[in-house]
């Protein structure tokens, strides 16, 4: 290949942002495919999507909040406050299947506006709102709960987390599709470019008349209502609402969004990145699993992982 060619493939490759993170992940799956006969199996892919995408939904919720300069740390304890909400719907008060998701959703969406607007309106830390909130939540969820699950939810409701209509999980589709959404939104609206806007420059945007402190707001709400989604998603899937849902999805939602390419001061980074990243996530969990590593570790490997991530995040802004 001559070397005008190559010098023109790597500078094109350079511009794609997830180029990198699609790179790893592919080594990843080269690898464990090697190393263990048992990965590339359908049924455990299939296991490593739907891991995925619990995460992954959470995930593209904190993309949108690291956009605009923010960071949502109660999205775990607030997806399983949601889970326990739409099981007492569903459960208690007898709600139809269909309408809990999105009932279960628009209350996300009111936990997360709340977050919002004490970030939006009253300029409070993103990180200090979100970090009280989620304790607000977490002990809100115990109250309820009393510590003990709702279940069971029943079969016609468990569906959404175990159907699999022409063998793909349902919570990959809803993944999938929100993925779609969002990347069209964020490429081709008016709202997405708000949002980068303000995490560009945020005294900027509100000079040239972007509603800045509605878009915040809005944001919030979004990655509250993903995460209120991802929550009753899992607890279909478990057929049981549990205290304990989401509780490990805050560090993995926020390392997908990192090293997929989301800048923690904003304004940078796609919905590809994102979906890359939770990908990479899930695989690393399924591959501790299968090489038979010490479940202790993987906590370990996590946080070495968002270290790495914010190391790049660092690089990548110097240069």
């Amino acid at each position: 290949m001559p070397q005008t060619t190559l010098h023109r493939l790597r500078s094109r490759i350079g511009r794609f942002e997830a180029a990198g993170i699609i790179l790893a992940l592919a080594i990843m799956c080269g690898l464990l495919a090697l190393a263990t006969e048992n990965f590339a199996t359908s049924y455990n892919l299939a296991v490593v999507l739907r891991q995925a995408s619990f995460v992954g939904i959470i995930a593209l919720g904190q993309t949108l909040v690291l956009l605009i300069g923010g960071i949502d740390l109660s999205v775990g304890a607030g997806a399983g406050l949601s889970a326990i909400i739409g099981g007492l719907l569903l459960v208690h008060l007898g709600v139809d299947p269909w309408l809990v998701i999105p009932l279960t959703c628009l209350f996300g969406f009111l936990l997360g506006s709340i977050n919002g607007a004490l970030v939006a309106y009253a300029r409070l830390n993103p990180f200090i709102v979100t970090l009280a909130a989620w304790e607000m939540f977490a002990g809100t969820t115990l109250v309820i709960t009393g510590g003990s699950p709702i279940r069971p939810l029943g079969t016609s409701f468990q569906q959404f987390g175990l159907g699999a209509p022409f063998g793909i999980p349902v919570p990959v589709i809803v993944f999938a599709v929100i993925a779609l959404v969002l990347a069209f939104v964020l490429n081709r609206t008016a709202f997405g470019r708000n949002i980068y806007a303000i995490g560009g420059n945020r005294q900027a945007a509100v000079l040239v008349g972007i509603p800045v402190k509605r878009v915040e707001m809005m944001v919030f709400g979004l990655s509250g209502s993903l995460a209120a989604l991802a929550g009753i998603l899992y607890a279909s899937r478990m057929d049981s609402a549990q205290p304990s849902v989401g509780e490990g999805w805050l560090m993995p939602s926020i390392t997908a969004a990192i090293i997929g390419g989301v800048s923690l001061r904003g304004g940078q980074g796609t919905v590809t990145g994102t979906v890359t990243g939770a990908l990479l996530m899930a695989v690393l969990a399924n591959g501790i699993v299968l090489l038979d590593i010490s479940s202790y570790w993987q906590r370990v490997i996590v946080g070495a992982v968002v270290l790495l991530a914010i190391l790049i995040d660092l690089v990548r802004r110097r240069r």
